[in-house]
C-alpha cells in the first residue's frame, strides 16, 4: 500500500492521477510541517516522516509500506539570487534520508516593476550545481523540473506579449477544479517528471525500497535528466559560479582568524571544539541583514554542499561553515575578525527571535 503525505490535497491528487499510483492502492494523509505550528499533530506522525521534515517540509512525501520512496516540492517563485535556494533545505533533508527528491521550479517568471516593462526573472543556475553536489554525496536523485511557462516562446524583451502574463507567464493545469494551482500536466516538463516518478515506483516495487532507491542514479531516465540539468547549468552560468548568489556572499578565510576571534569566549570550563580546530579553512556566509528565515537556511545548506561537505554528515566537511549575521571585517594585522551589528543584523537579534518563539516548543509545556 502507498501513503501520500500532503500539504495541499489538490497537488497530491495531481501526482497520484498522473503516475502509476493511479493504479495502486493509495491512502492520503495530511502532513503537519513542524512542531512549532502543529505540535500535537506533528508528533503523532511516524518517525520516518518527521526525519525528512527536520529542516523544512516538502509539499509531498510518498511512502510504500511505511518506507518513503520520493518527495516532491513545487513553487512558482521567481528564482533569482538567493530565492532559488529558499526551499533547498527541503530537498537536502529528503536526500539526506536516502529519499529521492523532485523539485518543480520556474525557469523564469514575469515580474512587473514600476516604470519598467514586464521582464522575465530567470532561475539562478547555481541551484543546479547545488543539487548535483547533493547527488554526488548521497547517490540519491535530486532532480529539478521546470514549471511550464511562456518563456521560450516569448523571451525578453517580449515578455509583455506572453499569453499567460497575468499568471507570471506560468502555465497551470486546465482542470482548475481537481488540480488547482498545479502545473500544466500536458507540458513536456511535467510528462518527463511523471515518467521519472514512475521509474522510482517501478524500481522500488521490483527491487525493494532500499535497493531500488540506491540504484536510481544508474537509471537511464534519471541519468538523462541529470545530464539536462548539468547542460542547463553550463548554458546559463557562463562558468561564473562564484559570482552568483549565494556564493557571492561567501568568503573563505584561514580558520586561524576564526579561532582567534572565538578565543575571547573561551574559559576554564569551555574550549572551542576539535572539529573547528582541525579544519584549515572556514567559509563565512555573510548575510548582513535583519534576522529572518527564508531564504537563508536553504542557502546555507546549499553552500555547505558546494563549498564544504565531502561526506554525509557535518563532521565530513573539509571547510568549516559559519553563518554571519552582521558586517564581517577581516583584521589581517591581528589575524582575527570583527562583526558589527548593522540594520539590527546580529546573532543577538536571532537569539531574541528564537526565544520569543519558545511558546511553540512542545518540551516547555506541562
Amino acid at each position: 500500500m502507498y501513503r501520500v503525505w500532503y500539504s495541499t490535497e489538490s497537488f497530491a491528487d495531481y501526482i497520484i492521477d498522473h503516475t502509476l499510483l493511479s493504479e495502486r492502492e493509495v491512502v492520503k494523509n495530511k502532513m503537519y510541517e513542524s512542531d512549532a505550528n502543529n505540535p500535537r499533530n506533528f508528533h503523532s506522525m511516524p518517525d520516518h516522516i518527521r526525519k525528512i521534515l527536520y529542516l523544512d517540509a516538502p509539499d509531498l512525501i510518498i511512502e510504500k509500506n511505511n518506507e518513503p520512496i520520493f518527495s516532491v516540492e513545487v513553487t512558482t517563485e521567481a528564482g533569482t539570487g538567493h530565492n532559488a535556494f529558499q526551499r533547498f533545505a527541503r530537498i537536502a533533508a529528503s536526500v539526506e534520508n536516502q529519499v529521492p527528491a523532485f523539485y518543480i521550479y520556474p525557469e523564469g517568471a514575469i515580474i512587473v516593476r514600476q516604470a519598467t516593462n514586464p521582464r522575465w526573472d530567470m532561475i539562478n543556475p547555481a541551484v543546479f550545481k547545488a543539487l548535483d553536489s547533493v547527488m554526488n554525496i548521497y547517490d540519491i536523485p535530486a532532480l529539478l523540473y521546470y514549471f511550464p511557462s511562456d518563456l521560450r516562446q516569448y523571451p525578453n524583451p517580449n515578455a509583455s506579449s506572453a499569453p499567460n502574463i497575468a499568471s507570471k507567464g506560468l502555465h497551470y493545469d486546465s482542470d482548475i477544479v481537481r488540480y488547482s494551482a498545479c502545473p500544466d500536466s500536458q507540458s513536456g516538463e511535467m510528462i518527463n517528471m511523471f515518467s521519472a516518478l514512475n521509474e522510482v515506483i517501478t524500481a522500488t516495487e521490483s527491487k525493494g525500497v532500499h535497493e531500488g532507491r540506491q540504484a536510481l542514479l544508474k537509471n537511464l531516465i534519471i541519468r538523462q535528466r541529470r545530464d539536462f540539468m548539468n547542460e542547463e547549468y553550463v548554458k546559463k552560468s557562463n562558468d561564473r559560479l562564484e559570482s552568483m548568489s549565494p556564493l557571492s556572499a561567501t568568503q573563505m578565510i584561514s580558520s586561524e582568524y576564526l579561532l582567534n576571534y572565538l578565543s575571547q569566549y573561551e574559559t576554564n570550563n569551555y574550549r572551542v571544539g576539535e572539529l573547528l580546530r582541525n579544519r584549515q579553512n572556514t567559509v563565512f556566509y555573510k548575510v548582513n541583514a535583519k534576522f529572518r528565515g527564508d531564504p537563508y537556511p536553504g542557502a546555507l545548506a546549499a553552500i555547505d554542499y558546494m563549498l564544504c561537505r565531502e561526506g554525509r554528515t557535518f563532521e565530513d566537511r573539509r571547510n568549516n561553515l559559519v553563518l554571519v549575521f552582521g558586517d564581517l571585517t577581516i583584521d589581517n594585522l591581528q589575524r582575527t575578525l570583527s562583526i558589527a551589528n548593522v540594520n539590527d543584523s546580529s546573532i543577538q537579534s536571532m537569539f531574541s527571535d528564537v526565544q520569543n518563539s519558545e511558546r511553540h516548543n512542545l518540551l516547555t509545556q506541562k
